[in-house]
C-alpha cells in the first residue's frame, strides 16, 4: 500500500497511471549530461603516432561543475526507486532479478561483439597500436557501472523488504559503514576503500526505494529545498575538513578520489541533488509534457543503456578521425576555440552515435515476459559470473589481446544463461518505436 499511496500523493510526477514521469526526465536527462560530459572533457594532442590525453576538467576551478555534473548518485537513486516499482508488479524474487538482468545485460553482446575482435582488426589493418591500445582501455571501463547494478539488483528484494519494515532507518548501517570505510581508508589502508563501491552505491539506491515507497510525497517546495542545502552544507564540510577532494569527479594524478572508490560524499552530494530535484519537480514534470521534450523523452528513454554503452565508442570514432585522420589536436580546454568548437564537436559525434544506436538498439527495447524463476543454484553462481566478466572487461579493457576479452566474454555469457534461461524474449517497442519501455 505505501507505494500506491506514494504515487498518488506525487500526482505531478506521473503521466499516467503505470510510469512516473520524474524518474525517466531522471534517468534520461543524467545519461545525456554523462554523455555530454564525456565528449567534452578529453584533452588530446598528437605525438607522432602515438596520442596524449589529458581532462579538461583538471583545469582550475572546474571541480565546481562536479557538484552538480556528477550524476551517477540520481542515476543509482532512479535504479532503486524504478526497481521497487517493478518488484510490485513482479514480486516474485528471483524471476524479478532474472527479467532485471536480462535487461541489463543482453545490450552488452552487442559491444563485445565488435570490440573484442576490434583492437586486434586495426592494428593488422596498418593503424598505431598506442592510439588503437587507448581506446580500446577506455570504451569498456564504464562497464563498472553494471557490476554495481548487478549487486543492487540482488539485494533489491531484501532493501524493499527492510524498508517496509524498518522505513529510512535502514539508511543509517550503509551510512555508517561508508564513513568507517572512508576512516580505515584515510588512515593508511586504503584498500578497504572499495568496501565503499557497495556501501556508498546502496545507500544512494535506498533513497530510491524510499521514494518509490512514498516517503518523500508530501517533500515538495520549501522542504525539499532545505533538505538540498543541508545536503550541500554536508558536502562542503567534508570538502573543507578534508581529507576529501573538492572534485566530486576522479581527476588524473589526484592522490585522493571521490569516485574510485567512492566516498560518504557522493551520499551527501546525492541529498543534495534529491533535495534539489524534489524541490523543483512540478516545474521538471511540466517542461517534460510539451510536446518536444516528451518526444524526446520517449525516444531516449528506452535506450539509455545502449546510448551509455556506445557513447565513447562515439567518441573514439570522433577523435580518431580529429586526431590519425586530420592531425589536429583538442584546442585549449575553456579557451574560446574550444567554447566555439564545442557544439559543433558534440553534433557530430551525436550523429555517430545516433548511427551506433539504431544498429545496436534493438537488443535493449527487447522485453521480458514473465520469467520462469532460475533456481538458487543456478541463480547466485550466474550472478557471480555476470559481474566477473564485466569486471574484468571493465579492469582489463579490449587492448589485451583478443584471447582475455574473449575469456571475460564468455564468464558474462555464461552467467547470463545461467541467470536468464527461464526468460522468454520477444520483440518490445523496436528500433522505430517512440513508447518508453516500463520501469
Amino acid at each position: 500500500m505505501a507505494v500506491i499511496e506514494g504515487r498518488r500523493g506525487a500526482e505531478t510526477a506521473h503521466g499516467d497511471a503505470g510510469r512516473d514521469v520524474l524518474l525517466d526526465l531522471v534517468r534520461s536527462g543524467a545519461i545525456a549530461l554523462v554523455v555530454l560530459q564525456h565528449w567534452l572533457m578529453p584533452v588530446v594532442s598528437r605525438d607522432g603516432a602515438e596520442l596524449r590525453a589529458g581532462n579538461a576538467l583538471a583545469t582550475p576551478g572546474a571541480w565546481a561543475w562536479t557538484w552538480i555534473g556528477q550524476v551517477m548518485p540520481l542515476v543509482f537513486f532512479a535504479a532503486g526507486a524504478a526497481g521497487a516499482l517493478s518488484l510490485h508488479r513482479r514480486p516474485e524474487p528471483r524471476a524479478w532479478v532474472a527479467a532485471r538482468v536480462q535487461r541489463l545485460v543482453l545490450p552488452v553482446f552487442a559491444l563485445l561483439a565488435v570490440w573484442v575482435p576490434l583492437p586486434a582488426l586495426l592494428v593488422a589493418a596498418g593503424l598505431p597500436a598506442q592510439p588503437v591500445d587507448l581506446a580500446a582501455g577506455v570504451v569498456p571501463q564504464l562497464l563498472w557501472f553494471l557490476v554495481v547494478q548487478l549487486v543492487l539488483v540482488a539485494l533489491t528484494p531484501v532493501m524493499v523488504a527492510a524498508h517496509a519494515r524498518y522505513g529510512l532507518a535502514v539508511l543509517v548501517p550503509p551510512v555508517v559503514g561508508a564513513a568507517s570505510v572512508d576512516g580505515l581508508r584515510f588512515a593508511g589502508v586504503p584498500v578497504v576503500g572499495f568496501v565503499n563501491a557497495v556501501l556508498v552505491w546502496v545507500a544512494v539506491h535506498q533513497l530510491g526505494i524510499a521514494y518509490a515507497e512514498g516517503r518523500f510525497a508530501r517533500m515538495t517546495g520549501a522542504r525539499a529545498a532545505l533538505v538540498g542545502a543541508a545536503g550541500l552544507a554536508a558536502t562542503a564540510a567534508l570538502v573543507v575538513a578534508g581529507p576529501y577532494p573538492a572534485s566530486m569527479v576522479g581527476m588524473p594524478g589526484a592522490p585522493v578520489s571521490n569516485m574510485s572508490p567512492p566516498t560518504l560524499c557522493l551520499v551527501t552530494l546525492a541529498v543534495f541533488q534529491l533535495g534539489t530535484l524534489l524541490a523543483l519537480r512540478p516545474l521538471l514534470v511540466r517542461a517534460a509534457a510539451a510536446p518536444r521534450a516528451a518526444r524526446a523523452l520517449a525516444l531516449l528513454a528506452p535506450r539509455t543503456m545502449t546510448v551509455f554503452l556506445w557513447h565513447m565508442s562515439a567518441l573514439v570514432v570522433g577523435l580518431g578521425v580529429l586526431t590519425l585522420g586530420l592531425g589536429w589536436s583538442t584546442p585549449e580546454p575553456w579557451s574560446a576555440g574550444w567554447l566555439l568548437g564545442a557544439p559543433l564537436w558534440v553534433a557530430g559525434l551525436l550523429v555517430v552515435l545516433c548511427g551506433l544506436v539504431r544498429v545496436a538498439g534493438g537488443l535493449e527495447t527487447r522485453s521480458a515476459r514473465p520469467p520462469v524463476a532460475p533456481s538458487a543454484v543456478a541463480l547466485w553462481p550466474g550472478l557471480l559470473l555476470c559481474a566477473g566478466g564485466l569486471l574484468g572487461l571493465a579492469a582489463r579493457g579490449f587492448e589485451a589481446g583478443v584471447l582475455e576479452p574473449a575469456a571475460w566474454s564468455a564468464a558474462l555469457v555464461a552467467g547470463y544463461l545461467l541467470v536468464t534461461a527461464g526468460v522468454r524474449v520477444r520483440p518490445g517497442a523496436g528500433r522505430g518505436s517512440r513508447r518508453p519501455a516500463r520501469a
